[in-house]
């Protein structure tokens, strides 16, 4: 069906950022609302990045204490959250007690108190979500709750934390790194020559 593919490029922002070209057309969507601030739900479209692997160089993994959920932050300031169903217990024994979807609250740390983020209410084919920009030096507080169609009860929410690094503060280190670096390079030259000079060509 062409619908989802229609929704998703009539709803800003809701493509991901880097899109798979060889994506297979039969994989369902993730379809998704975010709420906060007021403003109406809109119904978006993402397709899943299947087969991510957080790499030790460019991005850093958090998981949640019962393992379903996991939080990859990335050197661009975005957060990939993944998550499986195997860590919230078996399937339901009845098919009345289906999958309908998943709700993702966020909040953050501020100086005295915790703010909110936007709620994401998302469908049962959904297994990842991109946090597409996080605020740097800021602690945030994702957790994730499976719904099921009644009678079945919702398990337990599942929770992760982590901070992301600013961009500007990391840049400053790396340039002190940097020159720190060069500094002692510099000043071990400098140790060699005095000592060359004292023992080669000054008199006793």
């Amino acid at each position: 069906s062409l619908l989802p593919p229609l929704l998703a490029l009539l709803c800003l922002g809701a493509a991901d950022p880097n899109p798979e070209p060889d994506r297979d057309p039969d994989e369902p969507w993730c379809p998704y609302k975010v709420g906060g601030d007021g403003a109406e739900a809109r119904l978006c479209f993402r397709p899943p990045a299947r087969g991510f692997q957080c790499s030790a160089r460019g991005c850093r993994s958090h998981r949640s204490a019962g393992g379903a959920l996991v939080a990859n932050v990335l050197r661009n300031g975005s957060v990939l959250l993944q998550w499986g169903l195997r860590h919230w217990g078996p399937p339901p024994p009845r098919p009345s007690a289906a999958l309908r979807g998943f709700a993702l609250n966020c909040s953050w740390d501020g100086t005295y108190t915790r703010f909110p983020c936007d709620s994401v209410e998302l469908g049962a084919a959904c297994r990842d979500y991109l946090l597409a920009e996080a605020h740097g030096s800021v602690r945030y507080r994702l957790c994730l709750q499976p719904r099921y169609a009644p009678p079945r009860p919702a398990p337990p929410a599942q929770c992760v934390e982590f901070r992301v690094e600013p961009a500007a503060m990391r840049d400053i280190v790396v340039a002190m790194t940097a020159v720190g670096g060069s500094i002692c390079v510099m000043l071990v030259f400098i140790c060699l020559l005095v000592a060359y000079i004292t023992e080669n060509l000054m008199s006793p």
